[in-house]
């Protein structure tokens, strides 16, 4: 097993897994709709989300990729039966070349051997089943509750709860969205003929999880490649086969800070694909950063999502976007898009620059910001506080220059 020590060789294994991400390229998936359709290929899902404080996660990510993404073209990609929604390790549009793969999960809810809810309403589930195949498609606000507030999905009536166990469970898709909401309809008449729908065995669903991984992250370890995945089999045979193409040659093994990943062999020795001299803002939920562990290991850069921590015990605020600067993480920003009045209000900007030169972070990051604004359909900015303080009025200054500054 090859030991990796210093920063030179710390940063190969960082390159390599940001140009498997498409973060070192200006358009690595091609653009506009082609671009996107490639794009959830090449990753295997992008997470849907539902926080607003900025634009959903699952527009950000491919904003983050495709030049040309506009939100509508995911409807598009999913109306034309290119792409699927569907549970990963969490809910995710995913390409409907992959279907197949999530036909474990769904028979385990329909068995009873995992539970999505715990006490099902069949009498229910068959009545709409029954309703749908007479009546069309099925938005989930008709079996909405009315409520002005709820108190979160568990208190669903019991209409909604069907619906969605049967969605779950695999016998409805969803075939289009209205806004956030989702339009179901049987499985069967959402799937496109060709698509393969025969369940895979053990073995084929492990070979599956590990090329798909290695194609986007580039290096993985046996924790990332199974993560929160509580499949003890399937666990089992992701190591089993790990193991196997260690030994036959196909892939080596690295340690680095006490993580062991793996990688197709003679992936160290390849030219390194070269780090874009740009700063992206990414989402919180970006497939680069999701799992946190390798975020900090790979790094260096501790991060946590906050909107879900106290507002006292904040450190950086609700909901703070990761800057990537090259290929390193140097900071992140919190930030709001008042869309009525046109203004991306950054309440924090905090720059942990790193070894990048503080300067040329700052261009970096004005420059990013005009395209960033426009996504969130605003057209001004305003700053509110910059840390460290003495970033503050080289920071505002560039901003005013760039006339991207709306007010103080």
């Amino acid at each position: 097993m090859t030991e990796l020590t210093g920063s030179r060789h710390h940063g190969r294994l960082r390159r390599i897994a940001l140009a498997a991400q498409g973060l070192t390229q200006a358009q690595p998936f091609g653009r506009g709709l082609a671009g996107t359709r490639d794009a959830i290929k090449h990753l295997g899902y992008v997470q849907i989300d539902t926080i607003s404080v900025v634009e959903r996660a699952h527009h950000h990510v491919l904003y983050s990729r495709v030049p040309g993404f506009k939100p509508a073209m995911l409807n598009q990609l999913l109306a034309a039966g290119e792409i699927f929604e569907y549970w990963s390790h969490a809910a995710a549009f995913l390409p409907m070349a992959d279907f197949r793969f999530s036909l474990p999960y769904k028979h385990a809810i329909k068995s009873g051997q995992v539970h999505w809810f715990r006490n099902r309403d069949e009498k229910l589930m068959g009545e709409l089943m029954a309703r749908i195949r007479s009546d069309g498609p099925l938005r989930s606000r008709d079996v909405d509750s009315g409520a002005s507030k709820r108190a979160g999905w568990w208190d669903w009536k019991p209409a909604k709860k069907a619906l969605e166990q049967l969605y779950m469970q695999g016998d409805l898709m969803v075939c289009d969205r209205e806004g956030f909401q989702k339009v179901y309809d049987l499985a069967e008449r959402v799937l496109p003929a060709d698509v393969n729908t025969q369940m895979p065995t053990l073995e084929e669903f492990a070979n599956h999880i590990v090329d798909q991984q290695l194609r986007c992250h580039g290096l993985v370890s046996l924790k990332g490649l199974t993560y929160l995945r509580r499949n003890a089999a399937l666990r089992g045979a992701v190591k089993v086969l790990i193991e196997e193409r260690v030994v036959h040659g196909s892939l080596q093994q690295v340690d680095t800070r006490g993580e062991v990943y793996f990688l197709p062999a003679g992936a160290l020795e390849r030219r390194l694909p070269r780090a874009a001299d740009r700063l992206q803002i990414l989402s919180p939920f970006d497939n680069s950063v999701i799992q946190r562990d390798r975020l900090k290991t790979l790094f260096d850069y501790d991060y946590q999502i906050e909107c879900y921590v106290p507002a006292g015990k904040r450190q950086f605020g609700y909901f703070c976007l990761p800057l990537l600067y090259r290929d390193e993480f140097i900071g992140r920003m919190d930030c709001k898009a008042h869309r009525k009045t046109g203004e991306l209000e950054i309440k924090s900007l905090h720059i942990e620059s790193g070894e990048a030169d503080e300067s040329s972070v700052i261009a970096s990051f004005v420059e990013a910001l005009p395209s960033f604004c426009q996504f969130q359909q605003c057209s001004t900015v305003s700053l509110t506080r910059t840390c460290p303080d003495h970033l503050a009025s080289p920071l505002r200054d560039a901003m005013e220059r760039a006339g991207c500054l709306g007010r103080p």
